[in-house]
């Protein structure tokens, strides 16, 4: 196998041969061969080669092959010589996502940004488009595909399905759908890599990790849909736990009930945008008020136990891990971002009032010189979280966010795993670098998974 980078030039010639300098045939091994089978995407043509004196490595290809092969640009990106005779040109990246509000400039509603990142980033290395489900015509093959131009504005081309597929669909309730399941297993019968296959509901990652005796120590005790004994029992022996939905999001619907001996029962929570707390003489009504206040969708709760995590000014701090696989498809920690609770929020979100930090500033402050000891074993236990969720996964991972506490013991707690993490902490002006290097290995990933894997430098 052979692989190397090229420059692709279109020209206008209406021929049927590539043209191939001598430099890039010696590289590929193809000295000598008069026809080979070129490879894009889904799509391959067989091809005459007709060799050029021409310094470096180039590729010309005619415009009468350019529409049957549908290359959807010159420049420079990766050739593939896997198999004798084959050569294949890429990779093909395609970015699934949507939007429920889409236009021309903003085709994947408030994701177009981070889209847009992949592609510019991309461009450099490989032939990078965005899509939608429905930008697919199954029955030729082929996408209608976004990219960009230099000028950063949306052009849409036809292109091959491609040869890998980072899913950011971003509703829960679409990648339900049977055309979506349907959508995922065409691409797995054609052995396109999907990476990222849905979103996790909490059930799923406890269940993964189940069996896993090592990772298990870092999940806080957790029970699926409850019974209200349970919830009692649970508050009795933690004193506080939480209440949260098992497909929730942005701290939406999370409670944290807490039961003071001699004083009652404690319901802290967010409604409307401002933070509540209700005290209950009896444990009975706190829930009559659960109950009222969500009806039969609390059979998707999960009750969890609390734990007393590091503060600051009195106000607990959690960490969102943003993890990927690299190049070599082995789990890397890219971000970390500290969150500080708003006074008496019950979650660190920033939309209900919490502050985002770097991990040094917020550890410095809690536990000083050891700040720096205990940000390396918290990246040890996320990386060991990642391998064990994988472990027990039966699709592709590629990308997870967790969000983990540290205790004033300095003992790491696992609170969510998130498949498809957001990437608000990349918002944090010394998170910049983190957020470039979390797109780098998106596309490092890509490579690694169709084989496009970078031996030297462009």
């Amino acid at each position: 196998m052979s692989l190397t980078v090229c420059n692709v030039h279109l020209t206008p010639k209406s021929d049927k041969m590539v043209y191939v300098s001598h430099t890039l045939l010696k590289q590929l091994n193809l000295s000598g061969k008069r026809t080979v089978r070129l490879h894009l995407g889904s799509s391959s043509v067989p091809v005459t080669v007709k060799p050029i004196r021409k310094a470096g490595k180039h590729l010309y290809i005619p415009a009468s092959l350019r529409t049957r092969f549908r290359v959807p640009k010159s420049g420079s990106v990766f050739l593939l010589n896997e198999n004798e005779g084959d050569v294949q040109l890429g990779p093909l990246i395609g970015i699934m996502s949507d939007a429920s509000q889409r236009s021309a400039t903003h085709p994947f509603g408030s994701r177009t940004s981070f889209i847009k990142q992949i592609l510019r980033a991309g461009n450099k290395k490989a032939y990078v488009f965005a899509f939608s489900p429905r930008d697919i015509n199954w029955q030729n093959e082929t996408v209608h595909a976004y990219f960009i131009n230099e000028a950063g504005s949306w052009v849409r081309k036809t292109v091959p399905l491609p040869d890998v597929i980072y899913n950011r669909l971003p509703s829960r309730k679409a990648e339900t759908t049977s055309y979506i399941n349907t959508l995922r297993e065409r691409f797995m019968r054609r052995n396109i890599p999907f990476f990222n296959w849905s979103f996790f509901n909490k059930s799923d990652v406890y269940a993964l990790l189940k069996d896993e005796v090592a990772a298990n120590r870092y999940v806080p005790e957790s029970v699926m849909n409850p019974s209200a004994d349970v919830i009692k029992e649970m508050l009795e022996k933690h004193q506080f736990v939480y209440y949260k939905p098992t497909a929730g999001s942005l701290g939406i619907g999370i409670y944290r009930l807490t039961y003071l001996p001699k004083k009652g029962y404690f319901a802290r929570y967010t409604a409307n945008g401002k933070n509540m707390l209700l005290r209950f003489k009896k444990f009975s009504s706190l829930m009559r008020m659960l109950e009222g206040r969500h009806g039969r969708s609390l059979r998707n709760y999960v009750v969890q136990q609390g734990v007393r995590l590091a503060e600051i000014d009195g106000c607990p701090i959690d960490f969102r891990f943003h993890m990927h696989k690299n190049g070599d498809n082995e789990w890397a920690v890219v971000g970390i971002g500290a969150k500080k609770a708003g006074k008496g929020s019950v979650t660190t979100h920033v939309k209900n009032g919490g502050q985002l930090m770097t991990p040094k500033q917020a550890l410095e402050r809690t536990f000083g010189d050891r700040a720096e000891l205990i940000i390396d074993k918290a990246k040890d236990v996320a990386i060991e979280l990642a391998e064990a969720i994988e472990r027990n996964y039966p699709h592709r991972l590629g990308e997870l966010g967790f969000d983990l506490g540290i205790d004033r013991d300095e003992q790491v707690w696992m609170f969510e795993a998130n498949a498809k993490p957001g990437r608000s902490i990349f918002k944090h002006p010394s998170l910049k670098s983190e957020g470039r290097s979390s797109i780098e290995h998106i596309l490092e990933h890509c490579l690694y998974l169709s084989k496009f894997r970078r031996r030297e430098e462009p």
